[in-house]
């Protein structure tokens, strides 16, 4: 990224310090698959060792922001227009399985918008960054959203839920409605790289239903940041408020709002 602010550094470096930590217990994991009980313990720990890690770099510079994050008690900061929103491990199952795909993800809200981003993948070594006005990078590279205009040629990207979550028939009735009519649906287990994935033109779109603020937080700005556009389920609510998301490239939106939410 060019011009980076201070902030943005900070995000980075923290988002590096705690991946370094998380591929060490990465590495870890394949030797628990034969335990009966001890990976989740594991996985639990090196979420929380994450967590402080992030919570150390980011509220050392930033002692007067707020903070809210998945594994720890909400912050309110002496300055109530600015926050953190962390979630120091996305894809817990992924980590768990031995599948490397999971980040890191950071955003800082200021006045309840995003303005800066930071999802990071030390499995894949893959940063991806964005700063409200300054667009969307992975590594050195600008990222832009797809430029696909027809359906049938598109992917789109979803959660399903698991051990009997209540939205299963609503999810159910999505795929329905969507596979249809295009290329596919993937389901990768970590929100924070769906998005970032879309902002990177890989996938065509995504939605998902139920996620907390920082499942998507870093995600949507590096989707607007490159071009795409984001609405909520209930059009016009914030999807940080609403846990729900739709995001997609302009030359589809439209059309993929009204087929996810069957208007």
């Amino acid at each position: 990224m060019s011009q980076m602010s201070a902030n943005i550094n900070i995000m980075i470096k923290a988002a590096r310090r705690a991946g370094r930590s998380l591929m060490r217990d990465f590495g870890e994991v394949e030797n628990l698959q034969v335990s009966t009980k001890g990976p989740g313990d594991f996985v639990s720990k090196a979420d929380l060792k994450a967590e402080e890690i992030l919570k150390e770099e980011l509220m050392e510079a930033r002692p007067n922001y707020g903070w809210l994050a998945e594994e720890s008690k909400e912050i309110a900061g002496d300055d109530p227009t600015r926050r953190w929103i962390v979630d120091p491990l996305d894809g817990t199952t992924n980590f768990l399985h031995g599948l490397p795909h999971w980040a890191i993800s950071i955003a800082l809200e200021h006045k309840g918008e995003i303005v800066a981003a930071v999802v990071f993948n030390p499995a894949g070594e893959e940063l991806f960054a964005a700063e409200k006005g300054a667009g969307a990078w992975m590594n050195d590279r600008r990222l832009r959203v797809s430029g696909r205009r027809d359906m049938i040629q598109m992917i789109f990207a979803t959660g399903l839920p698991f051990a009997g979550r209540s939205d299963l028939p609503e999810t159910l009735a999505d795929l329905a409605r969507i596979l249809p009519g295009c290329a596919g649906v993937r389901r990768w287990g970590a929100a924070s790289l769906d998005l970032a994935y879309t902002a990177a033109g890989r996938y065509d779109g995504f939605w998902e239903r139920n996620l907390k603020p920082w499942d998507m937080a870093a995600g949507l700005l590096l989707v607007k940041e490159a071009g795409g556009l984001i609405d909520s389920m209930e059009k016009g609510s914030n999807p940080i408020d609403d846990g729900t998301v739709i995001a997609a490239n302009e030359q589809v939106f439209d059309r993929f709002c009204k087929l996810v939410r069957n208007d």
